[in-house]
């Protein structure tokens, strides 16, 4: 599983990041750490359009882990 820390960094940035690590890896399970309502609602719009199934859980306050997994072949 491939982890992307993007706590601290505003929108767009989670969605360049978590793109960007879709690209790199394709087929890999990504975990994405975001700590806004909007970087976890950006991150998952990203991911459904790409038919990622997304796992949210709140880690604590507003932090989320995101958990994508990619579309089976």
């Amino acid at each position: 599983m491939i982890e992307i820390d993007v706590r601290g960094f505003s929108c767009p940035i989670p969605v360049v990041k978590t793109q960007k690590a879709m690209q790199d890896n394709p087929g890999e399970e990504l975990a994405v750490l975001v700590e806004t309502e909007v970087s976890k609602e950006n991150v998952s719009r990203l991911a459904e359009s790409r038919k990622y199934s997304v796992e949210e859980k709140t880690v604590s306050g507003d932090e989320y882990l995101l958990t994508l997994r990619p579309p089976q072949e």
